[in-house]
């Protein structure tokens, strides 16, 4: 039994703890006042999302939900620096959306080749190496590592393809993938047949070659949600050319400019956009054709639209040489495929600050420590201004910086903040 076809998932995610710094002090025979030397912790690892083109669903994803990298080890003696958390490799088929699960904005569209780091490891926190200064020559404190970190995300495979096979089930969509590509569908002579998207290369001839992708399971009502469209349609977004493939035999009894007309409406239903496509039309299934006026009143609805009609039977292969040329020459027209561009902004973290604070003093330095100090500044970029000026405002609204001018603390001593010192200014 073949496994299913899964095309979301909803996962969290955290990168690994920095390590901790230590303190040290070297010693060595015959070797007096030989001075700090604790080592830093190492960085915690990554999360990176890599691409793997031998994955076509996100059935791995299905049933492990949450995903953590490994932390960084521990600084040790002799400036020794702790090893670096392995990063976790996350890998998706190609065209996979990461999305933000509270928003569902956009944070990256998986369609090179280029890893992305969906959270950055905690950096690792500092060994007493650091603190030595002429005043304070025997430091007997160091960092803890920053916290790494966490997000929910949902993943959203899009099929990277070209041309996108559309039409009401039993058409032959399948049977015209087998035919002009190496795909292998499952093919029968029975409804919902296909129950996952196919993809197949088309070589039309020397360096002309184009991604078709059979999308199942539109009927009508499928952009509400009936049958499996409502699953499907998402990966006719990116297809920048649809062939329209339209059963004209009557085997079925079924009205050719009706079917071909749901199906659009489908379409347009779940994008204005999708409805607006390039679109060539298939009269399929001409071998086996019983009533020419069925054909006939395809030619003039399809043509009173502007679209041109092509008439084969894929089975036969008949007409399919025609068809791929065709999609070739209007592919060398059009754009290339869509690459979502990132939507998803940074916002400030919500950090409560009225937790504990551990504060010592070491000479003129105020080594300061607690929680949700680490959650505030891993999400601070000190390279910015404004993010600076939102740090000190942080840290003034949370009464730090009166508790300090409460305990003594002078001009121009040193505050201590994880990897962050700075000279205290009233």
């Amino acid at each position: 039994m073949a496994a299913p076809f899964v095309d979301t998932a909803k996962i969290t995610v955290r990168s690994g703890n920095g390590g901790n710094g230590v303190v040290s002090f070297h010693r060595e025979k015959y070797v007096a006042n030989g001075g700090p030397d604790g080592g830093d912790g190492g960085r915690g690892g990554n999360v990176v999302v890599t691409i793997d083109d031998h994955m076509s669903t996100l059935m791995d994803f299905r049933y492990k939900r949450k995903y953590v990298a490994k932390n960084g080890m521990d600084g040790g003696g002799k400036r020794c620096t702790g090893k670096d958390g392995e990063d976790l490799i996350l890998q998706v088929p190609r065209g996979t959306i990461i999305r933000d699960a509270e928003t569902n904005e956009i944070i990256h569209d998986m369609a090179d080749e280029k890893p992305f780091v969906l959270c950055k490891g905690g950096k690792g926190g500092w060994g007493n190496q650091h603190f030595a200064t002429p005043t304070r020559q025997v430091p007997r404190f160091a960092k803890a590592g920053m916290p790494g970190e966490s997000r929910e995300v949902v993943l959203e495979l899009k099929l990277l393809a070209d041309v996108g096979l559309v039409g009401f089930p039993n058409v032959g969509k399948s049977t015209l993938l087998s035919v002009v590509s190496r795909a292998q569908p499952k093919i029968a002579n029975y409804h919902f047949t296909t129950l996952f998207p196919n993809l197949g290369v088309v070589y039309v001839e020397e360096g002309v070659s184009f991604v078709m992708a059979d999308i199942p399971g539109i009927i009508e009502g499928a952009a509400q949600g009936a049958g499996l469209g409502h699953d499907f349609l998402r990966h006719i977004d990116r297809c920048r050319l649809l062939i329209h493939v339209v059963d004209v035999s009557g085997s079925e009894g079924r009205d050719p400019v009706e079917d071909f007309e749901t199906i659009n409406a489908e379409l347009a239903g779940w994008s204005p956009e999708l409805a607006q496509r390039k679109m060539i039309v298939v009269a399929n299934k001409m071998d086996i054709m019983t009533d020419p006026e069925l054909l006939e009143r395809l030619r003039a609805h399809v043509e009173s639209k502007g679209m041109e009609l092509f008439e084969l039977s894929a089975a036969a292969h008949q007409g399919t040489r025609e068809l791929v040329k065709k999609a070739a020459q209007e592919l060398a027209q059009l754009p290339p495929v869509t690459v979502y561009e990132a939507t998803y902004v940074e916002r400030p973290p919500e950090v409560d600050t009225t937790g504990e604070v551990d504060i010592q003093v070491y000479d003129d330095t105020w080594v300061i420590e607690a929680p949700w100090l680490q959650r505030l500044i891993a999400n601070v970029n000190f390279g910015d201004y404004e993010s600076r000026n939102w740090f000190d405002r942080q840290l003034r609204e949370s009464g730090l910086f009166d508790k300090l001018e409460a305990m003594g603390i002078k001009d121009g001593d040193i505050v201590s903040l994880y990897d962050l010192e700075f000279e205290y200014q009233r």
